[in-house]
């Protein structure tokens, strides 16, 4: 990630303060019909929903870091960062790396993980039945492998491998790396909430994933993630202060109030343990759960998310006890949703469209906020289908329906539905991002070519190049087009052609269920013939 963070604006700008803060007669008649309702499907549903989940599980493979396995799909990759943490005397071998770069951030490594769980959570079924369920969990696992490395012990988690300021001065391979692999850590004397409690979040949902089809690791994720809970929750503060190294890439701008009630939630869902689901409704007032009214959910601000799964445990009678506060966390939820529908009545408080209709936050990478959109959108679309229920905006009332056909325009607009015709999933389609931001994929690949490349040696020979990358980033979302639906495909507009692992994690769930729909779909239309 390109210094990235250093323009993100402050979160004030981002998010509204309430006053405490702020989707027969004849047979040929029957027949014209029926080719006019598959005419109609086919015009709706344009777009190869499973061809574009396998691509987007594909690109985990690319970011691995490590001792690559013997079912490495993506072939232009090898191993690499083979000796993190043998300085501090610790393996921290594997894990991912977040974008173009060879860093290993935590922060964002973490949120990844847990939106990956997240999908299999809501959308197991789907994504089974599309026949990629292994490889979504191996995605989750090689992250989790990771953290239970990274957690050498109740009050020490390592957050960081490598630095961006050091490592942007290279344009190198992975296999090839000569940057710094130094290693930053956060204890008790160095805490780092926000980075714990993110990590904690990750754990305890895929220890959820992991219930069922592998007991004993479900039990480790559970207890690594219970640890680092009470860790976060002891030594408070943000992790940036006690790394400085990343505040220029991964800074906590929404501090660590909004992690801790993340893990605590999961923790929950994981453990039904009524001490987590009290601390939740405890702090909902002082960590800002029911203060903050958020339209962005990113790896960085988790209010939104927290918000959605807080409001939906209003439904379940155990949970009457806790109404007051909960009916204010699903308050704090559909005005997120609202915003993402442009319905709230102030105008100011909906979220930005380019005029080919995509969500629009911020000029960095903003597909990352249109995918966790999309995510948010169709589980809560989902969750009030269950209940026969509509979300009531200020500007109108919503059904289920309307929420998840909005949802999928956001899929449809970034699979190529826009006024580039562009597909900014990176090989789907006829046309993709074919430069993107991507040291590996835009140097030959070191299984073709083992000769040792230079940090100068690649960029001027690889950088600064005009023709297309030699390896496709297949998956891979990358930032997108600016405020008019404008994109340039070029290596150095890091803004839009860098992608990032974040992106894609929210997609692969709602892929999946949109895939089922179709099926769906189709199958009714030839039972009714």
């Amino acid at each position: 990630m390109e210094k990235k963070m250093m323009v993100k604006q402050q979160l004030n700008n981002n998010h509204q303060n309430t006053p405490r803060f702020s989707p027969h007669s004849t047979l040929l008649l029957f027949s014209a019909a029926v080719f006019a309702i598959l005419a109609t499907t086919a015009a709706a549903q344009p777009f190869d929903y499973a061809d574009a989940l396998t691509k987007s599980l594909l690109y985990f493979e690319s970011q691995r870091s490590g001792r690559l396995p013997y079912n490495q799909r993506v072939t232009w990759r090898d191993h690499s960062g083979l000796t993190d943490g043998l300085e501090q005397g610790v393996d921290l071998v594997g894990g991912y790396y977040d974008a173009g770069d060879h860093v290993k951030f935590g922060l964002p490594m973490a949120f990844t993980v847990t939106m990956l769980s997240w999908g299999i959570i809501e959308f197991h079924d789907e994504i089974a039945i599309s026949g990629e369920l292994e490889h979504a969990l191996e995605a989750i696992k090689w992250g989790t492998d990771y953290f239970i490395k990274a957690h050498t012990s109740p009050n020490v988690l390592w957050a960081e491998v490598g630095d961006g300021d050091t490592d942007h001065y290279c344009w190198q391979r992975p296999e090839d790396m000569t940057t710094s692999r130094q290693a930053y850590k956060i204890d008790q004397s160095n805490p780092g909430s926000d980075l714990a409690g993110e990590t904690a979040a990750a754990m305890a949902a895929a220890s959820i994933v992991f219930k069922k089809t592998n007991t004993h690791y479900s039990h480790l994720l559970l207890h690594h993630a219970q640890e680092l809970f009470e860790f976060g929750d002891k030594y408070r503060g943000k992790y940036d202060g006690s790394v400085a190294v990343v505040k220029n890439y991964y800074a906590s701008v929404s501090g660590y109030m909004d992690e801790l009630l993340w893990a605590a939630l999961w923790l929950y869902e994981a453990t039904d343990k009524d001490e987590y689901l009290k601390y939740v409704v405890n702090n909902a007032d002082a960590f800002g759960g029911i203060g903050w009214a958020i339209t962005e959910f990113s790896w960085d601000v988790k209010y939104a998310g927290v918000q959605i799964m807080a409001s939906k445990l209003l439904e379940k009678e155990k949970h009457k006890q806790h109404a007051h506060i909960l009916k204010q966390y699903r308050s704090k939820a559909q005005y997120y949703l609202c915003s993402c529908l442009n319905k709230n009545n102030d105008t100011t408080t909906n979220i930005d469209r380019t005029p080919g209709g995509l969500l629009y936050i911020r000029q960095w990478n903003n597909m990352q906020y249109v995918t966790t959109a999309a995510f948010l959108l169709t589980i809560y679309s989902e969750f009030l289908q269950d209940l026969n229920q509509n979300l009531r905006c200020p500007a109108g009332t919503v059904d289920h329906e309307e929420i998840l056909s909005f949802a999928k325009s956001q899929v449809d607009y970034v699979l190529g539905s826009n006024p580039m015709n562009m597909s900014y999933l990176v090989g789907y389609g006829s046309k993709y991002p074919t430069k993107v931001h991507h040291r590996g994929a835009s140097i030959v690949s070191y299984r073709e070519n083992k000769g040792f490349i230079g940090c100068t040696q690649g960029y001027d020979h690889w950088y600064n190049r005009a023709e297309v990358n030699p390896n496709v980033l297949v998956g891979a979302v990358v930032g997108g087009p600016d405020s008019e639906d404008n994109f340039w495909d070029q290596r150095d507009n890091y803004m839009q052609t860098e992608a990032c692992t974040y992106n894609t994690a929210p997609l692969v769930g709602v892929l999946a269920k949109l895939l089922q729909l179709e099926e769906n779909h189709e199958l009714e239309l030839l039972a009714s013939y």
